[in-house]
């Protein structure tokens, strides 16, 4: 095991060595005094994070991580290389992540949902595949209703859509059509809530409710158009990318927008576009 619980047999200057259990002097660890978070004295059993040194030497420091092994945490990742990756578990050392075990590629100062195991080598690594235990961490929902908005954590994307576990446990799936914007695992979002299972799971939705976004994306589009000489070169047969650039919307919603805007006698139409309707109430605007 990479922390264990060992006999301090000596000390010196650097230190104090502890007893690996061996029979042999040789093999004592050194608990260096930068290493250390209390004095220890021989005869002490202290609690000890092992790992090696840049010399490859088995090493020991008091520090040990904040999360045990097989346990769950929100860790955070302070370095990225070629193989993987590692997180802060409060030892002293990052914890390495090799490749095989993230979900996605984080960067660095990106917190994820993580836990601890023992890798083939007997060292002590992270892993982000971690669905098996935040369903046992989980529970059921209650007391929430549609439309409730809660807050959580991505830890988990697949094609049909993004697992969140919230600040209450619960565990809420997202589909992929009610995502409309690119998700990294880790991510904090708030999640409107839109069904609720009779297994206590939830369904959310990171859009905003629709008449919300028409009005929200109407403003945008006459906001632009005022900004723009009162004309838009932009119509139900554009692009739907030049639309997505101009007002970060699918075309389906610019439409929906433009219809909004043109019902209410705000904006008519032209050739290649739309201008906005030339009204005294307008231009004291």
């Amino acid at each position: 095991m990479t922390v264990a619980a060992l006999k301090v047999v000596r000390m010196n200057d650097m230190g104090a060595f502890l007893d690996a259990g061996t029979g042999k002097t040789s093999d004592d660890i050194l608990l260096h005094k930068a290493q250390q978070t209390a004095d220890v004295k021989v005869g002490d059993v202290v609690t000890v994070f092992l790992y090696l040194d840049p010399k490859k030497r088995l090493t020991a420091s008091m520090r040990v991580p904040k999360v045990s092994e097989g346990q769950i945490a929100r860790l955070k990742i302070i370095n990225v290389t070629t193989d993987g990756a590692f997180v802060d578990a409060g030892a002293e050392r990052g914890i390495f992540m090799p490749f095989a075990e993230m979900r996605g590629r984080p960067k660095v100062g990106e917190v994820v949902w993580a836990k601890l195991y023992t890798d083939k080598s007997g060292r002590l690594a992270a892993s982000m595949k971690v669905s098996d235990e935040i369903r046992r961490a989980s529970k059921p929902a209650e007391g929430v209703k549609r439309g409730d908005k809660l807050t959580g954590a991505v830890f988990n994307i697949i094609e049909p859509g993004a697992f969140v576990f919230s600040e209450e446990r619960y565990i809420i799936f997202i589909p992929q059509k009610e995502i409309p914007r690119a998700l990294r695992v880790g991510e904090v979002v708030k999640v409107r809530i839109t069904f609720l299972r009779d297994d206590g799971r939830l369904d959310g939705s990171l859009r905003e409710i629709k008449e919300n976004a028409l009005a929200r994306d109407a403003e945008k589009i006459f906001s632009f158009m005022r900004a723009n000489g009162g004309s838009m070169p932009l119509h139900d047969k554009t692009a739907p990318e030049k639309i997505f650039d101009a007002f970060k919307i699918s075309k389906a919603a610019f439409k929906r927008a433009v219809g909004h805007l043109f019902h209410e006698r705000r904006i008519e139409k032209i050739d290649g576009g739309f201008k906005i309707v030339d009204d005294k109430s307008e231009a004291a605007q």
